[in-house]
């Protein structure tokens, strides 16, 4: 039978992890290329101006949503999801540039393909003015829009890879 001091085994101290400085993030509203900060800020005020804008007209009709036609509901959860997303963009107003991107496009090929058409025609009906009033709420959103930035960023940037690199 062994002895009880050959069969014990050393016993280590516990370890107590230390915590580690997390690595800063990398800021990316500064540098070659980047925006200055008043860029940023107009950009914020229009992520503003577009989140308060739908949040005053969309959110009381959430309620509702189930008892709309299905086309409705759809377009208030989409543009109820816009609003939140653009509330985001007031602390990563460069993050969520795709955002201002968005509202930008559809509301200008809604404009081109919908309104001018009819305008040219005169033939626009009461439905199709108030949503022409309603979609040149755009304007703000296009003078806030970095669009050297755009251009540099989303045309002229190399995009990412499409396969594992050997």
């Amino acid at each position: 039978m062994p002895s009880s001091a050959s069969s014990t085994l050393p016993v280590s101290q516990p370890q107590v992890l230390q915590p580690q400085a997390a690595a800063p993030l990398p800021d990316l509203t500064t540098g070659p290329g980047q925006l200055p900060t008043f860029r940023l800020n107009m950009m914020r005020g229009g992520y503003l101006f577009m989140a308060v804008g739908l949040m005053i007209v969309k959110w009381p009709l959430l309620l509702q949503a189930s008892s709309m036609p299905v086309f409705e509901g759809v377009v208030l959860c989409i543009l109820t999801a816009m609003s939140l997303l653009a509330f985001l963009g007031l602390r990563y107003p460069l993050g969520m540039l795709p955002i201002l991107l968005f509202e930008t496009m559809w509301k200008v090929l809604w404009l081109a393909i919908v309104a001018l058409p009819h305008l040219i025609a005169n033939d626009m009906d009461a439905a199709t003015a108030t949503m022409l009033f309603n979609v040149l709420f755009v304007v703000p959103i296009l003078a806030v829009t970095p669009w050297g930035y755009v251009w540099k960023r989303y045309v002229m940037t190399r995009g990412e890879r499409w396969v594992r690199g050997a």
